[in-house]
């Protein structure tokens, strides 16, 4: 598994990104600035679940569980 710090570390500047997008839409920022920063947070958490899938997809395959494998793969292939 990813290390939970590492973990960790990412959700926490995602939350930070997110915070200063509530901050952004408080002090009536330009939208399409907002929509950038709502856009780098979306990405930045999607790649944390994208490396979760992955490492349990890795850790499936060492201890061959097949089907719990195909369902992490597809899991992975449908995030967006």
């Amino acid at each position: 598994m990813i290390m939970a710090d590492k973990v960790l570390s990412r959700l926490k500047r995602v939350r930070g990104q997110i915070d200063g997008i509530i901050k952004m839409y408080g002090e009536c920022r330009e939208c399409s600035d907002i929509v950038t920063q709502i856009a780098a947070a979306r990405a930045a958490l999607s790649a944390v679940g994208k490396e979760l899938l992955t490492d349990e997809a890795v850790a499936c395959v060492r201890e061959r569980k097949s089907g719990k494998l195909d369902k992490l793969l597809k899991q992975l292939f449908d995030i967006n």
